[in-house]
């Protein structure tokens, strides 16, 4: 292909509709059919990064394997497409402005007014076009954050106006996406807010060219004729996206409505190939038709919002169709976990997994989620903090180190098995200063993670201030706490596990993030076969 095509998927009427899902089943698709398809989220609030955003603001941040903070919806990128994102694929307001503030401070701009026509909107037209600079993709989507209408994302619709126009209708499309909501009292679907929708994208010099309506119940055809007629788009070219049981459905639903075929005809590329999803269905197969069911306690304190906890989540999913498992996922408060409540939440669960986080604010309870764990030989997994509290757990229960702590929770404590690492004690800023991205960790050969991934060495990505203190390492591994994966570069004790339990293992790096569709992450795998194996004893138990 001699040029990149580009795909903008806007939204209207309603934000949370699944921009990102739309966006990563076509791309699925595009793939599946040969072209080398990439994604790109376009975030309209000025932080920055999401990095130093509350997980009850903004969900989880998810992390590249170059060390960006993004956006969730990257995970969603990369859970679809098997393709690693990057700091190019998430662009934030705060990061344009911080462009073009410092090459104005540098004298670039020097003796022109800096606004937002033409300077703004030339950063963001930049950001959009890098990843289809170097010929390595063919087709780029980019998903533009919020609504239409929004103050915060009129640079970006401006900037997508220019460079439509810039790049020609047979190279870049525009995909809207709306709700169609269902009036019970009426006991209709109704369009106006689509066309409203519409008519609001038009004001700002946008047509859209494909129309994703999202609803609770099939379009009739004439609906799909008054929205085409309304909304300036070919019938064909309105997309149905109905309610699904699972987000992994929604490229079959695409495929079946079309929503591929009609993008390649309007980038005027060929559509001579059906998509292999050949992998993706036999996934959903194992995932729809499990053998047995398992149920795991995540114990975190943003539970009650799912999004914090999104990565994890769908690892679950994709070790679950693997080991041919239903994965329920049981969300346990850790502020609510103590002595007197732990044997009756605890009490149905097949494993554990602690979660990561950050801050004192439900510590304890983690600490006695992991005793449990380890006392009742239940198949525990430990990410990151969960990693630090185990070893928090072991020191104080086991080696008997009862003001062990780490100095995120107790700067003075006595026994600081968890520490601040070195190169973050000059650190003031928040924003972007951890240990991120992907680091060497090598494993140590016949343990339970070596055993796992089947090799030694691994590369996992990380988010952290605070390590295993090696000070400790010793102590702790006469007592049964092994040492079995460290980074070579660094010495950093990278994974955890107990010599005497069937499956205890904590991993300081977060291995939710490359759990894809296409290859489901080892130690999810692992930890859901050891849970699986504790489920059917514990039966056997019962009957016996």
């Amino acid at each position: 292909m001699a040029e990149t095509k580009y795909i903008f998927v806007t939204g209207g009427v309603s934000s949370s509709l699944g921009k990102g899902i739309i966006a990563a089943s076509l791309a699925k698709l595009l793939q599946a059919r040969g072209f080398r398809t990439t994604i790109q989220k376009l975030d309209p609030y000025i932080n920055v990064d999401p990095g130093t955003l509350n997980p009850y603001e903004h969900g989880e941040c998810y992390v590249t394997e170059d060390g960006a903070e993004t956006d969730l919806d990257l995970g969603h990128y990369e859970r679809f497409l098997n393709v690693n994102t990057s700091q190019a694929n998430n662009v934030t307001t705060g990061r344009i402005y911080q462009s073009v503030i410092e090459k104005e401070r540098r004298g670039e701009f020097l003796g022109k007014t800096v606004q937002v026509v033409p300077h703004i909107t030339n950063e963001i037209k930049d950001r959009i076009q890098i990843l289809g600079q170097n010929g390595e993709y063919d087709i780029v989507i980019t998903e533009i954050g919020g609504t239409v209408g929004d103050i915060e994302s009129l640079p970006y619709i401006e900037a997508v106006r220019q460079l439509k126009w810039e790049l020609g209708d047979e190279n870049a499309l525009i995909i809207h996406l709306t709700l169609v909501p269902y009036l019970a009292a009426a006991g209709e679907l109704k369009t106006k807010p689509t066309q409203h929708s519409v008519k609001t994208l038009m004001e700002s010099g946008l047509k859209a060219d494909i129309l994703v309506c999202r609803t609770e119940h099939e379009l009739s055809d004439d609906i799909r004729r008054k929205l085409a007629i309304f909304c300036n788009v070919r019938q064909e070219a309105v997309i149905q996206s109905i309610d699904a049981a699972t987000i992994y459905d929604v490229p079959n639903l695409m495929l079946k409505e079309g929503l591929d075929t009609v993008t390649l005809k309007k980038l005027h590329l060929p559509d001579d190939t059906t998509p292999n999803l050949d992998r993706w269905n036999q996934f959903l197969d194992r995932h729809k038709n499990p053998k047995a069911e398992i149920t795991i306690g995540l114990i975190g304190k943003y539970v009650e919002l799912q999004d914090s906890y999104k990565s994890i989540l769908e690892a679950f999913i994709h070790a679950g169709a693997e080991n041919e498992v239903k994965v329920n996922v049981e969300s346990i408060h850790s502020e609510f976990i103590n002595e007197n409540t732990i044997d009756h939440k605890f009490a149905n669960l097949d494993g554990v997994l602690v979660a990561p986080g950050f801050g004192e604010r439900g510590v304890e309870g983690k600490i006695d989620a992991v005793k449990y764990a380890r006392e009742h030989n239940l198949p525990f997994l430990g990410i990151c903090l969960g990693m630090q509290m185990a070893v928090i757990e072991f020191a104080r229960n086991v080696l008997k180190l009862k003001t062990a702590n780490s100095t995120e929770m107790d700067p003075k404590t006595k026994h600081p098995v968890i520490d601040l690492m070195e190169e973050q004690k000059e650190v003031t800023h928040k924003g972007g200063t951890m240990r991120l991205g992907a680091w060497d960790c090598k494993l140590t050969e016949g343990s339970k993670i070596q055993k796992a991934y089947g090799k030694t060495e691994i590369k996992e990505r990380h988010r952290h201030r605070y390590e295993y203190n090696n000070k400790y390492k010793d102590e702790l591994e006469k007592s049964g706490m092994l040492s079995t994966g460290i980074n070579p570069e660094t010495g950093l004790v990278e994974v955890v596990e107990l010599k005497d339990h069937p499956w205890f293992v904590g991993v300081q790096y977060h291995p939710e993030y490359k759990s894809t569709v296409a290859t489901p992450h080892p130690v999810f795998i692992a930890f859901i076969k050891a849970a699986y194996d504790f489920s059917k004893n514990k039966e056997n138990a019962s009957l016996a």
